[in-house]
């Protein structure tokens, strides 16, 4: 069957939290949520951190360090759940992440911080990935759509919240309390999964212990690092060819895939008829736009000389148009709207941001000002309304529950290489515009609208019409 077209009887959001789902839900969301909020709480941290433990040569590596290593985390996530199922996987993760925020809090030097931070990005991994594919297997098919608006939206919350108490711990110099407090949430969670989550999984194997895939998870690594280095290059030419070659990884990522019998992504992604590869880069184009959030503050205080309070409640408008949609669209079941909603997101996303990038000035007039809003707030509608069905239609890729679930997987191993090569991306973009910060955000903005545009293509081939198969 079209995965795109495998709907159910009309559901209520009451549904999702009835039954004990509640709790289910809370474990799914606080653990996505807790991912997406280390990917900004640290950097409002940073200049804190720095100030007090040094380490300033290495402040990127805190951050690549994360990403890299939650990169590697969302592989394992499959093969765990056939071994343990979802509770002991989610207790794991929890814990890894919990235990690398306590490092984290207790660290003397930058050297000690970038370890903990790589333990807590394994974890944090982990936990993105299990967000999806644990949907699959406890929750009714009928409730996949709100399950997945309801994990994806913590995507919106997290560049939403994370920023904000980030800041708020730094305003106080209490940077190790705020890693603290991470670690404290991670435990109640361990808590809660463990009262709210089936021992073992229905599609739990015991003894069938797959191999990793250390090829494909190899080059992907080395794709990512290479990538992650041109931000540090001395010289143009540096750049491009260290962009150049993670690119080039990145394909031979995809050789060494078709080629080995343990893949990292579903066998599905690489036939010729499957949707799922179009399906993924659809979710990676998309998930590119989201990087931009990073440097709109920036934007708006050197250039629209706001105070950091409305540079903050400018850089949350994507979020807010991605959080506030999300949660209206996925009541849609119809496949025909279904399909408009995942074609429209990337057009709405790109056209949004390249909005944004042509309205860059020195000292804008407020009528300027407010159109950001409003472009990045579109912008965001973009990426809400596309997510949530990418999200079920990977899901649904398999009448085979574990291909599906490793299906569901995939898309967080999708996401998390999306905002790792973006960000490294972004950093060399920027460094087109020199000493010209103007130039350098419409360098900035239009290659990342461009990355983005890219998706308009990739969710056409996604939602193709294809003929149905019986089950």
């Amino acid at each position: 069957m079209d995965p795109i077209d495998r709907g159910g009887s009309s559901t209520r959001w009451s549904e999702l939290f009835a039954g004990g789902r509640l709790s289910i839900v809370l474990v799914l969301a606080g653990g996505t949520l807790l991912y997406a909020m280390n990917m900004y709480f640290t950097a409002a941290l940073m200049p804190t951190i720095v100030e007090d433990i040094g380490g300033a040569r290495y402040y990127a590596w805190v951050i690549i360090g994360f990403v890299l290593a939650a990169m590697i985390g969302t592989t394992f996530v499959d093969r765990s759940l056939d071994l343990y199922g979802a509770r002991i996987c989610y207790i794991l993760a929890f814990a890894v992440f919990g235990i690398g925020a306590t490092a984290n809090a207790l660290s003397a030097s930058i050297d000690l911080l970038i370890f903990a931070r790589v333990a807590q990005g394994l974890g944090g991994g982990f936990l993105a990935g299990l967000g999806y594919a644990v949907i699959r297997t406890v929750m009714p098919e009928r409730l996949w759509a709100r399950a997945t608006g309801i994990t994806a939206s913590m995507w919106g919350m997290g560049t939403l919240l994370g920023p904000l108490t980030g800041g708020l711990f730094a305003e106080f110099d209490a940077w190790r309390w705020a890693y603290a407090a991470v670690a404290a949430a991670a435990a109640l969670l361990i808590f809660v999964a463990r009262r709210a989550l089936p021992r073992r999984s229905e599609t739990a194997h015991d003894g069938q212990r797959r191999p990793i895939p250390i090829a494909s998870l190899a080059v992907l690594v080395l794709a990512a690092m290479s990538i992650s280095l041109s931000s540090f290059a001395d010289t143009r030419l540096l750049t491009l060819t260290t962009i150049a070659g993670g690119l080039l990884l990145l394909v031979l990522f995809v050789f060494v895939e078709q080629r080995v019998t343990t893949t990292l992504l579903p066998a599905a992604t690489y036939e010729r008829t499957s949707p799922l590869k179009w399906i993924y880069l659809t979710a990676a184009f998309v998930c590119a736009g989201v990087m931009i959030e990073n440097f709109i503050p920036l934007f708006a205080q050197n250039l629209g000389e706001l105070t950091p309070l409305l540079a903050g409640i400018l850089g949350a408008a994507l979020s807010a148009g991605w959080v506030y949609v999300q949660m209206l669209i996925v009541a849609v079941e119809d496949p025909a709207k279904r399909r408009l909603a995942m074609r429209a997101g990337p057009v709405l996303l790109a056209a949004g941001l390249a909005a944004y990038g042509m309205l860059q000035s020195h000292d804008p007039a407020m009528p300027s000002i407010v159109l950001w809003f409003v472009v990045l707030f579109i912008a965001g509608v973009g990426t809400g309304i596309a997510y949530p069905f990418l999200s079920v239609a990977a899901m649904s890729s398999s009448p085979d529950p574990r291909e599906g679930r490793k299906a569901a997987a995939g898309l967080a191993t999708t996401q998390t290489i999306a905002f790792a090569v973006t960000s490294s991306l972004a950093g060399s973009f920027m460094a087109l515009g020199g000493d010209d910060l103007l130039a350098s955000a419409r360098y900035l903005i239009f290659g990342i609208a461009g990355i983005t545009a890219l998706g308009i293509v990739a969710a056409h081939l996604a939602t193709r019409q294809r003929p149905t198969v019986s089950r």
